[in-house]
């Protein structure tokens, strides 16, 4: 018995973690019509009406202007793929030492037009406290929103999703998006799992180094990022030009360290 449910349950997750969900059970014209496009350095519609989780009726660009924001879509009761999307961006979140609400905002933005505040507002509590990290509910921004809004947030992302009316859900690409403080497209994410360093480096990069030390500095040099696999690669041209450059550092500050020795040197007088 215990074989059999193992099994499902590998069958179920070779399934789920497609970017477009279930797609051995959708028809072809449904798979088409879903995925992600890159349109980095577009910018996010600031104006647009949604209401957040406490039915307050705010502007997009409220949570813009002063940091980096990671833009997660879906819809909140999702039977699988967004909680995995979730699930796997909160992993990452608590190995980040950046905080939610100190050095980047979280939006997350309901797709589907029917679902309500109470619903986004019990989502943000169970991320807050699965976060672990912080009980501050600064930074956690769980919002829903008219049809017109949340399509110009997608189209603007180039996030591409349908809904098939037969399984009754929503169709869509997993993933999360990187914005800047201003709303601009930086980076893209792919896949339920995101590692901790791609965050890091994607947040550093939509800050304009604003945030992080000079060790991300040096990661940004060596990993270069790959727009279609969504992820920082390592680029070991950057890594042989870091070292030339602290090779030729070294021998500098030797030779001036030996020059000032030189000057300092004082042949003592020949005693008689």
């Amino acid at each position: 018995m215990l074989a059999v449910v193992a099994l499902m349950i590998v069958a179920w997750m070779a399934v789920e973690v497609s970017p477009v969900g279930a797609q051995e059970d959708l028809p072809q014209n449904l798979i088409r019509q879903v995925g992600f496009d890159q349109n980095l350095d577009a910018q996010v519609p600031l104006n647009l009406p949604f209401t957040d989780s406490e039915g307050r009726n705010v502007t997009l660009g409220r949570y813009f202007g002063q940091k980096p924001v990671i833009l997660l879509l879906g819809y909140y009761e999702c039977p699988m793929l967004c909680s995995l999307v979730r699930n796997g961006l909160f992993a990452s979140l608590k190995t980040l030492d950046f905080t939610v609400g100190d050095e980047f905002e979280l939006v997350v933005i309901s797709i589907d037009p029917e679902e309500t505040p109470k619903v986004a507002e019990l989502k943000r509590r169970a991320s807050i406290m699965e976060y672990e990290r912080s009980t501050s509910a600064d930074g956690w921004n769980f919002l829903t929103g008219p049809q017109d809004s949340i399509k110009q947030v997608a189209d603007a992302i180039g996030f591409r999703y349908a809904f098939d009316e037969n399984l009754d859900q929503y169709v869509h690409p997993s993933g999360i998006v990187i914005l800047t403080p201003q709303g601009k497209v930086s980076r893209y994410l792919y896949g339920i799992e995101f590692p901790e360093r791609d965050l890091r480096l994607g947040l550093v990069e939509a800050a304009s180094n604003q945030i992080g030390s000079p060790v991300d500095q040096l990661l940004l040099t060596c990993y270069h990022y790959d727009p279609v696999a969504g992820e920082y690669t390592l680029t070991i041209m950057n890594i042989v030009r870091v070292v030339g450059s602290l090779t030729v550092v070294a021998i500098g500050a030797g030779l001036l360290i030996m020059l000032r020795d030189h000057k300092n040197f004082r042949i003592p007088p020949h005693s008689t």
